[in-house]
């Protein structure tokens, strides 16, 4: 569907430097690494090119991370002493503080979230507090709305909802509920989620599931010493890390309000705006990215987090030459596994592809906690099943589930490739489990998909149950500020209301003009039956040489469908070529349409 996301945050060793005179960096960067006598010509060459993230850029690491926060180790000494000087009013006024709330406007340290994970059964986080809400609490409110979001979509399409779509409608329901959180985000080409954004905390925290208990940490560390900026920027960026990672839009808000007290705490402070640019990617708000970040690097040049903010929202805003010389500049200055992942994917846009698996599996060989190997070895997988290399790729794919078996885009892109070998039943099993967990539009569309193409007893009622909960998920991100107007053209052009997704393709185009929104827009153009509108679109999103089979098979239907009978053909022989597993609906359509037009 969508591209890339972030997954997991790469490795804390890269904290930010305050100076302007970078230090020795034991990681050396990829010219030393790549470059022989010779290549720098070529080299400048490519650093025209550029790479669009919506699903897969790695994240960044920060000094003032989770982990250190929960330790107490990260007091400015002057905060210290100012929340000394509190009284128990003032400290109490701060305590119920939106942004220190785990669950929503007026609650204290995560009362929301307590009380939906009580209701969980135990299938959520365990890292909030069950203190009582003191203000304002409006889980239940909130709560009922977005569980009868999910009823409405189902209800009103299919009054014979299956116990598998009540299975389903429940796991998202608590997944987008203020506060909770399920349990358990990727490479472009066909794979992701909604948000794209750097993250500062430790990628330890994310595959062993601290995450949520370090929040709880940060929460009772805000209690106790209210005027930590630091901390508040770094309570801020947890919650961005948990939405984005765990299909959570809801924390979004409290992400906001925690960054915006670290900035009343202590104006312009560099690890705030970070935040904020975090924040921004992840509600696709990339133009807000980009001016956050080079905010940062104004004050820090070195800023990891910001350099790597920096390539992505040039990416995602489709400004691909600015995106290859900032990853250039980037790999300068800091170099290391965010950056490095990064500048693959630059290349990879470019069709690049050797230069992205050399550096990727640079990247790999530099990683060492386990947050760094699942993300880097998942990001080779999902460049190796974009090939066509569906060996490789659930090699790769057990490498990172070596490290954490429990992280999803490595067990969706596993389920992925095995669908390509024609494993149906394996594939169905394990997207059914990242579905369970993981209720995002990306899974959501490829169970429904798998359903279809399998066409057992009962399937095609299964599948439209997937594309309903979509519709859900996208109404609840909207309703969290989350921009999911791509994510509905794609899932609605194949499996919805066309002319939503026309509509929705459009608004898209109109913020960003990326080889994701032309191709989106070129398809939604195509169902709705304006094929000639749609042809410049299909021909404009392949013309970076990104090797992407959905891309050249959404251009050759379209070239068909015009009459441009030898160009579709080669299209759509190029799709197979590349990889005649991109989709199980697709790659069958494609064969349909070559033995048609024999």
């Amino acid at each position: 569907m969508s591209p890339r996301t972030n997954e997991s945050a790469p490795d804390g060793d890269h904290g930010e430097r305050s100076v302007a005179t970078p230090e020795p960096d034991p990681v050396p960067p990829i010219r030393a690494a790549t470059d022989s006598p010779g290549r720098s010509a070529a080299r400048a060459r490519v650093a025209a090119a550029g790479r669009t993230t919506s699903a897969h850029a790695p994240s960044t690491s920060e000094d003032t991370t989770v982990a250190a926060a929960a330790e107490g180790t990260v007091v400015d000494r002057e905060n210290e002493k100012n929340s000394a000087e509190y009284d128990e009013d003032a400290a109490g006024d701060e305590r119920t503080d939106d942004a220190a709330d785990g669950g929503g406007p007026g609650t204290v340290s995560g009362e929301a979230g307590a009380g939906h994970e009580r209701a969980d059964a135990g299938g959520g986080q365990t890292g909030v507090s069950d203190e009582p809400a003191v203000a304002g609490d409006e889980r239940g409110g909130a709560g009922d709305e977005r569980v009868d979001a999910v009823r409405r979509v189902s209800v009103s399409a299919r009054r014979w909802r299956t116990v598998q779509l009540v299975a389903c409608a429940a796991s998202l329901a608590v997944a987008l509920t203020a506060g909770a959180v399920v349990v358990g985000a990727v490479r472009s080409g066909s794979g992701a989620t909604v948000a794209a954004a750097p993250s500062g905390v430790s990628p330890q925290l994310l595959a062993s599931g601290d995450l949520d208990t370090s929040i709880t940490a940060l929460q009772a560390h805000l209690r106790a010493q209210p005027k930590d900026f630091g901390g508040w920027a770094t309570l801020g960026l947890a919650y961005v890390e948990q939405a984005r990672t765990k299909g959570d839009p809801s924390r979004y808000p409290q992400a906001q309000q925690a960054l915006d007290r670290s900035l009343k705490l202590r104006p312009g402070n560099e690890p705030a705006l970070a935040g904020r640019a975090a924040l921004a990617a992840a509600r696709h708000d990339f133009t807000g990215a980009l001016t956050y970040a080079d905010a940062v690097l104004k004050e820090n040049p070195y800023s990891e987090r910001a350099l790597s903010s920096r390539i992505d929202a040039l990416v995602e805003l489709g400004r691909y030459t600015e995106a290859s010389k900032a990853a250039d500049l980037a790999d300068a200055r800091r170099p290391g596994v965010p950056v490095f992942t990064r500048y693959a994917y630059v290349h990879e846009l470019r069709g690049d592809v050797r230069t992205a698996r050399r550096v990727l599996e640079q990247a790999l060989g530099t990683a060492t906690s386990r947050g760094d190997i699942s993300y880097v070895a998942s990001a080779l997988g999902q460049l190796a099943w974009n090939q066509g290399e569906y060996t490789d790729a659930l090699t790769y794919y057990a490498r990172a589930l070596a490290a954490d078996d429990t992280y999803l885009p490595a067990l969706e892109g596993r389920a992925r490739a095995q669908a390509a070998r024609g494993d149906e039943a394996a594939a169905i099993k394990g997207m059914e489990q990242v579905v369970e967990r993981y209720p995002l539009p990306q899974p959501l569309v490829e169970l429904g998909e798998l359903y279809e193409a399998r066409g057992n007893p009962g399937d095609v009622r299964k599948a439209h149950d997937q594309y309903a909960l979509v519709d859900a998920w996208i109404a609840l991100a909207h309703s969290y500020g989350v921009d999911a107007d791509l994510d509905t053209a794609l899932a609605a052009a194949d499996h919805g209301d066309r002319g939503a997704a026309l509509k929705a393709a459009r608004d898209e185009w109109a913020r960003r003009h990326t080889v994701h929104t032309a191709d989106a827009l070129a398809w939604a153009l195509h169902v709705n039956g304006r094929d000639a509108e749609a042809l410049p679109y299909a021909r404009r999103a392949t013309a970076t040489g990104y090797r992407n089979a959905s891309f050249l098979y959404h251009r050759g239907m379209i070239e068909r469908a015009t009459g441009h009978g030898k160009e579709a053909r080669a299209s759509l022989k190029a799709a197979l070529g590349l990889n005649a597993g991109f989709s199980p609906l697709g790659a069958r359509a494609a064969r349909k349409a070559l033995e048609d037009d024999k």
